[in-house]
């Protein structure tokens, strides 16, 4: 595949130079810290070329279905045990969609390196350095750009995202916006290696697993320490839980020796998709700030002395995404409405609401402008 030849997605090209000049500037950020085992940052042409042809791979079929795929780059030498190819495979839409129903097991990525000038793909990994462009392609259509993390730890960072002819690029700063949720700046990156072992991290992760069910959801996180949030829920609660489930919360009690070993990982894991999947069932499942499991398919309800709300600041973290003041109803269904109600009648609390669509957004109260904020976050979680 020559370097010098014409793209047609025209997205690709749109985007390219953005793309360079954000891995490079967190790259050369990275060295000045002292970081080690570091990516190579891609060039633009390059970084066009591979959204190009990972994109028209999107679009096509192998035995019925598109293929899933993650392309990383980088040279067979920065991956740890990687799986090598005898002869260097072509960079193309086709050999991606041949190769794709052998790698879309999560963690695995094809290795994409230039060789004597052209890109070509030498293999898989499941390990790769720091900050490593990783562009993946989960529908047709859809591309995500995103990079591992300096610590290792948690989610990659998404970078960007194309769907069709529209182009997404996250803003970084939104993290600096008033009473942004910690949950919102660890996916933007701005957390400590050791938060992606506490509670932001489980957020995030349940955030992940409501999404991928595609039922719709509801999680509202509430304080252990009061018992007004009640006020704001139908009673009786058909599916009350008592005592309060906790093996969610008895795993986050270990110690951090125990946090760090695979079988530990695993059991989280498992209880995430567990409590995950309750909220698929119609109503709101609600969970304490100590990760116990307290009723699932609860009904929302104003309490007696609640005005309505009224206005809510709604904010998604792309570039030029901005934030617009809204009637709650603009934002989405009886879903979004009920969990916008909720944080405006009980501050103290986080609503997290999943769209069957794929939509997801975060309901928090704002001291500051004294007003529900909802983020929309589903660009962060792809």
């Amino acid at each position: 595949m020559p370097q010098n030849r014409e793209t047609t997605y025209q997205a690709a090209r749109a985007v390219a130079q953005q793309l360079e000049a954000h891995f490079d500037k967190h790259l050369t950020t990275a060295r000045h810290q002292g970081d080690t085992n570091l990516a190579e940052a891609p060039r633009a042409k390059t970084i066009e070329l591979i959204l190009d042809t990972a994109f028209w791979a999107s679009l096509r079929h192998e035995e019925g279905r598109p293929p899933r795929i993650s392309l990383a780059f980088l040279s067979p030498e920065q991956a740890e045990q990687p799986l090598l190819f005898q002869q260097h495979l072509p960079f193309s839409s086709y050999v991606l969609t041949k190769l794709g129903p052998g790698v879309e097991r999560p963690g695995i990525h094809l290795g994409v390196w230039l060789k004597e000038g052209e890109l070509c793909v030498w293999g898989t990994t499941r390990s790769i350095p720091s900050l490593c462009f990783v562009v993946d392609v989960s529908e047709p259509g859809l591309l995500v750009i995103k990079h591992k993390r300096i610590d290792g730890f948690g989610k990659f960072a998404n970078v960007a995202v194309l769907k069709g002819d529209q182009v997404k690029m996250i803003d970084e700063e939104q993290n600096s916006m008033p009473d942004c949720p910690n949950m919102l700046s660890s996916l933007l990156g701005f957390t400590t290696r050791s938060s992606w072992h506490d509670g932001i991290n489980v957020l995030v992760q349940l955030a992940v697993s409501m999404r991928e069910h595609r039922r719709g959801g509801l999680l509202l996180v509430v304080p252990s320490d009061s018992k007004t949030w009640e006020e704001s829920i139908v009673h009786p609660i058909l599916y009350a839980v008592t005592p309060a489930f906790d093996g969610l919360a008895a795993l986050m009690r270990q110690d951090e020796e125990e946090k760090s070993q695979p079988a530990w990982q695993a059991a989280l894991r498992r209880e995430v998709d567990s409590l995950a999947g309750l909220t698929a069932i119609d109503g709101a499942t609600i969970l304490n700030d100590r990760y116990e499991l307290l009723a699932f398919g609860a009904k929302i309800g104003r309490p007696m002395k609640s005005v309505p709300v009224e206005r809510v600041t709604i904010t998604e973290p792309v570039l030029g995404g901005g934030a617009a003041t809204v009637h709650p109803s603009q934002i989405g269904g009886t879903r979004h409405l009920s969990a916008a109600q909720f944080v405006h009648d009980q501050h103290d609390a986080l609503a997290l609401t999943a769209s069957q669509d794929g939509r997801f957004t975060i309901f928090s109260w704002s001291p500051c402008e004294q007003r529900v904020q909802a983020h929309r976050i589903d660009t962060l979680l792809l």
